[in-house]
């Protein structure tokens, strides 16, 4: 059973013998809460076979693993007995919410990731039993506890993340809003951790980044280009006017359409680039077969698994017979993680509702299906090592720019300061929870490129 010590103690082997004592406290929690607490202490001390983590609870503190297996040192200091039946009732999801409306404090974010993904397999052995927990007692919180003050929050930080300014305090000049892609004249993919950041390092990363794309697009002067995914409008941007494209791309977002329309004025290719507020699946018949390239960069995760059969039919609805070429990147699961349905967790319920990780193997098959084999494989690079400095930096940009006056005028809701503190967590726990993924391949981010089946982009005769 898990260990009770000072707080001061250093973290014990999981082979311990100690009993678990959690009715002494300072503060006697509800029988419910000591339920959720014995429960979880007790399967941290059977799944926590690398790295080790302590627990404070106010007057305990509860210790499992050793730190002598190499693994990541967590320490986690609880403020409020909801931490406890939060992460009872909803796992994964609800430590994330415990952590953003500060139930819970973690002296180093990122370690917690890193456990959790170093004891996976001892986890997921005894996530059978637990989930029917889960399972069992998540719709309490809904029946009985209602909208509280804690959900009402997580509901406002949920929605308020929209703002064109949020994106400009951490993104790069071109706003990219996907993975970078580092070099040896950023220092490479730990230069950031090695030598600290360097001034427009992030920049030069997403241009590279934005280059390579195109230049694997194999776009040219007078070629007709198509985006599914404006965002700001970076990519089509930098196509019209360093490749000679004519470019059509295609949001979903009002404010994305009018801050990408004021960049393409300023840069003078009003005309050369069109942003039509429109939905991939709404895409206009005299399209067919009219453009010569097409690209979309992480906007395949919020099509969904139903749907990628679809968004290829129209990708080569809309290309060239012969002579075209189709890039498209996405974060990804790897093959054996891969499901078509996903269940709620921090990134769907909080970040991107709905969305939907495929895998490199199933949006090949889905290209090929629905190209009636039109479609040949050129091309297949994973980015996720690329990742993690990505969102490390994004963090550091967000904590040194943004300003809550810039929210508020939006969003007067984020007045509040223990909103705008949930606000700011939330972004934080992404940057950890995504970099912790990517580096220890839980996720993995593919560019894929495809090509008409008669083409040969390499002349070899």
């Amino acid at each position: 059973m898990p260990h009770r010590s000072s707080a001061s103690q250093a973290s014990v082997s999981a082979s311990s013998s100690s009993t678990l004592d959690t009715s002494k406290r300072a503060a006697p929690y509800s029988f419910l809460t000591m339920i959720a607490r014995s429960s979880i202490l007790t399967m941290l001390r059977a799944t926590i076979t690398v790295g080790s983590i302590c627990i404070e609870d106010c007057d305990d503190t509860f210790c499992f693993g050793n730190e002598k297996t190499g693994g990541a040192v967590v320490r986690i200091k609880v403020h409020s007995g909801k931490f406890w039946t939060r992460v009872f009732t909803s796992g994964d999801l609800g430590f994330s919410e415990a952590y953003m409306i500060g139930e819970v404090d973690i002296e180093n974010l990122k370690s917690i990731m890193d456990l959790w993904l170093d004891n996976q397999s001892t986890i997921a052995s005894a996530s059978s039993l637990y989930s029917r927990l889960f399972a069992a007692f998540s719709g309490l919180r809904n029946a009985f506890f209602g909208q509280t003050r804690s959900r009402a929050r997580l509901n406002v930080i949920a929605s308020y993340d929209q703002s064109n300014e949020l994106f400009k305090a951490f993104l790069s000049k071109e706003m990219m809003y996907s993975c970078a892609l580092w070099d040896e004249a950023e220092g490479g993919v730990r230069g950031d951790l090695i030598d600290g950041p360097s001034p427009l390092d992030l920049e030069n990363a997403q241009k590279r980044k934005i280059h390579h794309v195109l230049r694997t697009a194999r776009v040219k002067p007078g070629d007709r280009l198509l985006e599914f995914g404006t965002g700001w409008g970076a990519m089509a941007i930098e196509a019209a006017a360093t490749y000679g494209c004519e470019v059509d791309t295609l949001t979903l977002s009002i404010e994305q359409k009018t801050l990408a329309e004021e960049r393409i004025c300023e840069r003078g290719l009003v005309g050369r680039v069109r942003v039509h507020l429109m939905d991939y699946r709404d895409i206009p018949a005299e399209w067919k077969h009219t453009f010569d390239a097409f690209v979309s960069v992480e906007m395949l995760e919020h099509v969904g698994s139903k749907y990628y059969r679809k968004y290829f039919e129209l990708v080569d609805f809309a290309l060239k017979p012969t002579t075209a070429t189709a890039v498209v990147t996405s974060s990804t699961f790897p093959e054996g993680r891969y499901t078509g349905y996903q269940a709620d967790d921090f990134m769907r319920r909080y970040m991107w509702p709905n969305s939907c990780l495929p895998s490199a193997t199933v949006l090949i098959d889905a290209a090929y299906a629905a190209s009636g084999g039109r479609f040949t494989l050129e091309a297949v690079e994973n980015h996720a090592p690329h990742y993690p400095r990505t969102l490390r930096t994004w963090d550091r940009r967000l904590k040194e720019n943004l300003q809550q006056e810039a929210m508020t005028a939006q969003y007067p809701a984020l007045r509040d300061r223990a909103t705008y503190r949930s606000f700011l967590r939330k972004w934080e726990y992404l940057f950890a929870y995504a970099g912790a993924g990517f580096a220890k391949g839980y996720i993995t981010c593919h560019m894929l490129t495809f090509v008409r089946a008669s083409d040969v982009t390499v002349a070899c005769d």
